[in-house]
């Protein structure tokens, strides 16, 4: 018969053996993984990860490499428009939601469906929607117009804004989900105090709303800064990093050097290089979550 004491002991344990797996994949999947991967960086891999010992060499040849250092700018250039364009659009969409309009049920459907596909199929529809001859610019030429011509796809200069485009599309109706589950989160007492003080509504939302909503905002920017950094599916869908290079990402180009390459150690220095931006956004996320929870 057991004690009680045993019986507290085996209740406190029960709840660390049930996350004992978690933890097992966790320290041996993501952490061993990613020791692995500095230590192939280090060292002169080709096909196999059996090269010798080289040190820092495959970060000076990366960087180095004119092909990486565009991906660098591209994905920058993207990632602040994508973040930009999706937290603004998906605001506003909640915000019009959040005004009690009739069919919101319709509309949240509406906005949120294309979150549910996957990148490859939002890009190979982006793809073909954006296409000359077919898509909006066939419509346009079948309207008779003529001296408009939508061919940012193929233009080295735009390639890299029609995926802006496409993934705003899909991303926005994630943003709005979030933002309209924190402004139902509001004091309705607020709205109240403000109408009787004779507060314009576009000076609540700016001086009382989003301030209240900071903590829903900071989990949109590391979500949507976390899809920036594995920007690789709507990519190769939609330009398959053309034309040439002008649409080029780092997580294409890791995946270019490690399968078709055969370059394991520069795609493994690549993939450091990426997981560093990651990490300093995830620190401060999981310091101010261990502060609140001491606190």
């Amino acid at each position: 018969m057991a004690t009680p004491t045993r019986t507290r002991t085996l209740a406190r344990a029960t709840p660390y053996a049930a996350l004992l797996p978690m933890a097992i994949v966790a320290a041996f999947g993501y952490l061993g993984a990613g020791v692995w991967t500095f230590y192939i960086s280090l060292t002169g891999s080709r096909t196999f990860p059996t090269g010798p010992y080289i040190g820092l060499a495959q970060y000076h040849r990366l960087f180095d490499n004119e092909r990486w250092m565009l991906s660098l700018h591209n994905l920058a250039a993207y990632g602040a428009l994508f973040v930009l364009a999706s937290l603004v659009i998906g605001f506003l969409l909640a915000v019009f939601i959040d005004r009690n309009v009739t069919g919101e049920g319709v509309f949240r459907t509406i906005f949120l469906y294309p979150y549910a596909l996957s990148f490859v199929a939002t890009g190979l529809v982006w793809q073909w929607l954006l296409t000359p001859g077919d898509g909006l610019d066939g419509a346009l030429r079948a309207l008779g117009v003529e001296h408009v011509r939508i061919d940012w796809i193929v233009s080295q200069d735009h390639a890299i804004y029609t995926v802006v485009i496409a993934t705003v599309w899909q991303a926005s109706g994630l943003v709005m989900a979030l933002m309209l589950a924190g402004l139902r989160g509001i004091d309705p007492e607020i709205w109240k105090a403000a109408r009787l003080d004779g507060i314009p509504v576009w000076r609540v939302y700016a001086q009382i709303v989003l301030p209240m909503l900071w903590p829903t905002v900071a989990t949109v920017l590391l979500l949507l800064a976390t899809a920036v950094a594995k920007l690789y599916d709507a990519v190769v869908a939609m330009t398959q990093g053309g034309p040439g290079i002008a649409s080029e990402v780092p997580a294409k180009f890791i995946m270019d050097h490690l399968f078709l390459r055969s370059n394991v150690g520069l795609a493994s220095a690549g993939a450091i290089v990426m997981l560093v931006p990651v990490l300093a956004l995830l620190a401060p996320y999981a310091y101010a979550r261990s502060r609140k929870e001491a606190a």
